[in-house]
């Protein structure tokens, strides 16, 4: 990821925006003409963290006390689609967690991330560490939409909420509040496959802010 120098004030308010985008699980780009799920507006109604499965020895993550992850209807009810959406709230969780440490190797990231999306996951984690930020608050991830291609790979478009998630320098602790706008609302659309340990990873993912799809 290429960065610029800015002004201190440019800067500051540059790097709490962009921070904000990591919580969906980091920057990255599409290509090819590898499936990806839709997305269009479906109801809310808040559910517990997903349960790991059994299939693999996953990671420990434990978010801050001042930072949580919110998951809105986040079962269908369907073994394989419920196993997909689980590793995606898990994957989200481990990148939020990696920010909160400043760690761009942490484990869980090659956990649940492979290929360009891990590569770009590790690159923003370490953006933000460099650039001195954490995050806090609340983000809450709804209107999940998913599409099984097949056995081994499947695609989810999500929606997140940032409006109560904010930018926190770390050194301070001081937290960057900001307005709450239509940006404060962020599509993903990403696409997985499922490795020989039963892991369901994140291999492309992408973002829109202010998507028409996940604003109020």
């Amino acid at each position: 990821m290429k960065r610029r120098t800015l002004p201190a004030a440019a800067a500051l308010a540059a790097s709490a925006a962009l921070l904000l985008t990591a919580c969906g699980g980091g920057g990255g780009g599409s290509q090819g003409n590898d499936k990806i799920a839709g997305a269009d507006n479906g109801g809310t109604k808040a559910s517990a963290s997903p349960t790991a499965s059994a299939a693999a020895d996953r990671p420990k993550v434990t978010l801050p006390s001042d930072l949580t992850d919110t998951f809105e209807s986040w079962k269908t009810g369907d073994t394989t689609k419920d196993a997909v959406l689980g590793d995606v709230a898990r994957r989200v969780d481990a990148t939020n967690y990696a920010i909160a440490q400043g760690d761009p190797e942490l484990s869980a990231l090659s956990f649940y991330y492979s290929g360009g999306a891990l590569a770009d996951a590790k690159d923003w984690v370490e953006s933000i560490a460099k650039d001195g930020y954490s995050i806090t608050g609340v983000n809450r991830y709804y209107n999940a939409k998913i599409d099984v291609f097949d056995s081994a790979s499947a695609g989810v478009v999500y929606c997140e909420d940032q409006s109560k998630a904010f930018a926190k320098v770390r050194k301070s602790g001081k937290v960057i509040k900001t307005a709450v706008n239509d940006d404060s609302y962020v599509l993903y659309t990403t696409r997985l496959e499922k490795n020989k340990q039963g892991v369901w990873q994140t291999t492309k993912l992408t973002s829109q802010r202010g998507s028409k799809s996940c604003t109020p």
